[in-house]
């Protein structure tokens, strides 16, 4: 299949190594990143697009995601697929779908859950936006890219998936560091306190799959120093997606809305500027671990 991945950071460019690996002919334009491996370049976007018969984007935000939509739109070719997997507010993401469907096209919004490691090992997961039979012809590609894949309802649907999920995440997070610090200040062990709650109530994956304790439970950022696998700035992004979703919805999300305070707080004045978000653990930490 020829496809094109607009987008080639730290999550595009392996998602696109990986279809070109499967074999897929994958051509590529990114403003400043090179060219993964496998994966031909292109002048423009709307050159990368111009044969391809499924466009997969990987962009910062909806802005950019507009802008990049209003160039390549009249450029594909009737009948091609565009699947947007940055992670934007629900707007944008409908409106793109609007833009591409009046050309003739399919689209999707399809972001997605499990990092930089997970884009580079292909175990990614999607949350899907869009008609079912665009869905359908994209399934095939999320399988090479990701180990699952779900049709979450119609153009949105998928943004609205990931922006739920993350404020979960971040506020989990917290909760988690939160414990940590307090069990420093009653004298006890990290990792008795690991497994105690990893096998109790308190189960949760940021204590389980992703503890921010280093040393503590399966290996994570905190055992690399805080090397982002999810960075800090992306957790405040989605959760500013999530507070202006619940704004724009009439929905009440107050422990959202103080997640996003928090890391708003240790993203610009507590160090947490190009840390991972599970870095948080050092605004509680009261000794050494």
């Amino acid at each position: 299949m020829r496809i094109t991945v607009i987008g080639l950071g730290n999550m595009g460019a392996p998602m696109a190594a990986n279809l070109a690996a499967a074999g897929h002919a994958v051509k590529g334009f990114d403003t400043a990143a090179p060219m993964p491996p496998g994966v031909s370049a292109a002048a423009s976007a709307a050159e990368a697009v111009g044969e391809a018969e499924v466009v997969v984007t990987m962009l910062p935000n909806g802005a950019i995601l507009r802008a990049v939509a209003d160039q390549i739109i009249p450029a594909m070719t009737p009948g091609a697929l565009l699947c947007d997997c940055s992670t934007v507010d629900v707007d944008s993401a409908r409106a793109v779908a609007d833009l591409a469907r009046a050309a003739g096209l399919g689209a999707l919004d399809a972001p997605v859950s499990g990092g930089i490691g997970g884009a580079q090992a292909g175990t990614l997961t999607f949350m899907v936006g869009g008609r079912p039979e665009d869905f359908t012809r994209m399934e095939p590609l999320f399988g090479i890219m990701g180990q699952k894949s779900v049709h979450c309802g119609d153009s949105g649907a998928g943004q609205a998936a990931k922006i739920c999920n993350n404020m979960i995440l971040g506020v989990t997070m917290i909760a988690t560091c939160e414990a940590f610090g307090l069990a420093d200040r009653l004298g006890l062990d990290r990792q008795k306190m690991f497994d105690v709650v990893s096998t109790s109530s308190g189960y949760s994956w940021s204590m389980n799959a992703y503890c921010p304790a280093p040393g503590v439970g399966p290996t994570s950022p905190a055992d690399n120093g805080y090397k982002p696998g999810f960075a800090a700035e992306l957790m405040l992004k989605d959760l500013t997606l999530a507070r202006q979703a619940a704004e724009s919805s009439g929905a009440e999300t107050p422990m959202g809305a103080m997640a996003r305070q928090l890391y708003e707080d240790f993203v610009q004045h507590q160090g947490g500027a190009g840390r991972d978000f599970s870095a948080m653990l050092t605004r509680f930490q009261t000794v050494p671990s």
